[in-house]
């Protein structure tokens, strides 16, 4: 296969490449370093600030619903910066999408509390939650496929991975710091300490945008903007033909169920059950840190074997260890609480999410691919990720035990397994040509390469 066309000398491409890629982990760190200080703080005290005088676990259902909203936000930021990004550009709407989302975050930690403005307090966090959301709704997709369309031929899947492996570095650096606040007297937490981990998202936003600013436009698109053959109507052409969007909504349901019911909402699970925060906290963190290994292995191999093995295979894990992992964290000890985190997140979870980067972006033609591959990512994490913690708080509290969450984990990715036998193998597909037709059968090439 010829190489994707870049009027850049070869070593200047490779400069470029990693300059992208570091800017898409960065990008994805920001996004899952606000949203996941956003879960845990939303879990420990939003309920007592923001949704006072309900009962506890109603108060918790309520910021969890907030929390939700920015996952409905997503599709509607996918639409529209991905209309743009594939009319105009990748590069211009990744500033956007990066400043907007930093500073819906920093906003979060200025917020007065329901004692201080009553009613709007709510309404405010939730404005800047749907802020968030929109902002994010076109970040992954557009750092992703810049990635990816500068990546070329070689090795999509690992260099794909850094985009990836912000979600664990988000998660991690939110669990570092939450740590570090939830050592304070509960008192001062509860008065200011909660604000310190939004205030410093500033910091990783300003190291963003500076990396971000430096890195050139996709190839691919330049090609495309050159030949004067962008979409009218990206969203139009792409619902045209919805098979593709569909099977990329599906395939990622498995993976975002995992990541918000054993991140996100482990921390009011587990606190419920009689975990002190750090251990909870420090469970997280390990199982982060487990993650950043696995994700690039995970992606890298998909180069070789396919995405759609390496896919199937943390779906499969997923499923199997659901219940054992849940029964691990009943257990209430400290160390199985790791363990489990860890077979459930760290290495499950990351071997579903780590090729995804570039089957959904392999799965969209260069002319429509940040509004395909945004819709159908933002459509799985919308489906897994938005409702589940809110979901599984209703039905914990209705059944008094965790039998809700394994279900709920081991459905999301029989899911993911399920449409991974829909569709084509992307791993070989030149990102220059057409976008591969997926199957309206299922498919075993690649499961067994």
């Amino acid at each position: 296969m010829s190489p994707s066309p870049s009027p850049a000398t070869d070593p200047e491409r490779i400069r470029q490449l990693r300059r992208v890629a570091l800017s898409g982990l960065l990008g994805t760190a920001v996004e899952f370093y606000d949203f996941l200080v956003y879960g845990t703080v939303a879990a420990l005290v939003f309920g007592e600030l923001f949704f006072p005088g309900a009962d506890p676990a109603v108060g918790t259902i309520a910021a969890f619903g907030t929390f939700a909203a920015g996952y409905v936000a997503r599709p509607l930021g996918g639409i529209v910066f991905g209309h743009f990004g594939d009319r105009l550009g990748r590069k211009s709407m990744l500033l956007l999408t990066m400043g907007l989302m930093g500073g819906a975050s920093f906003l979060i930690g200025l917020l007065p509390t329901y004692d201080t403005v009553g009613i709007w307090a709510p309404v405010l966090l939730i404005t800047l939650r749907v802020l968030q959301g929109i902002a994010i709704g076109g970040e992954w997709g557009g750092a992703t496929l810049m990635v990816v369309e500068h990546a070329g031929e070689r090795r999509r899947g690992l260099w794909s991975s850094f985009t990836q492996m912000g979600a664990p570095l988000g998660s991690l650096l939110s669990s570092l710091v939450v740590t570090l606040v939830v050592a304070m007297p509960r008192d001062e937490f509860t008065a200011w300490g909660w604000r310190v981990p939004f205030l410093l998202s500033v910091v990783l936003l300003g190291v963003g945008l500076f990396v971000r600013l430096k890195v050139v436009e996709s190839p691919l698109f330049a090609e495309v903007k050159k030949d004067r053959a962008e979409a009218r109507l990206p969203i139009a052409d792409v619902l045209r033909r919805p098979r593709p969007l569909l099977l990329a909504c599906c395939v990622g349901i498995g993976a975002f169920t995992a990541q918000s019911l054993l991140t996100s909402y482990l921390i009011a699970y587990a606190t419920g059950i009689g975990y002190a925060r750090p251990q909870v906290l420090t469970a997280l963190t390990v199982s982060a840190a487990v993650a950043l290994v696995v994700l690039p292995c995970a992606s890298a191999l998909s180069d070789r074997v396919g995405r759609r093995p390496v896919v199937l295979t943390g779906a499969v894990l997923s499923a199997a260890t659901a219940f054992p992992v849940l029964a691990l964290i009943d257990s209430k000890s400290p160390g199985a609480l790791i363990l489990a985190v860890v077979i459930g997140h760290g290495i499950a979870q990351s071997a579903m999410y780590g090729p995804l980067g570039a089957l959904l972006t392999e799965m969209f033609g260069t002319r429509v691919r940040y509004t395909g591959a945004s819709l159908g990512y933002q459509g799985a994490t919308l489906i897994g990720a938005g409702f589940s913690p809110m979901i599984a708080g209703s039905l914990v509290a209705g059944s008094g035990n965790g039998t809700p969450v394994a279900l709920l984990i081991c459905g999301g990715s029989l899911i993911t397994a399920l449409t991974v036998w829909f569709v084509r193998e992307t791993s070989r597909t030149s990102l220059s040509g057409p976008a591969p037709e997926p199957s309206a059968t299922p498919r075993t090439e690649g499961i067994t390469a």
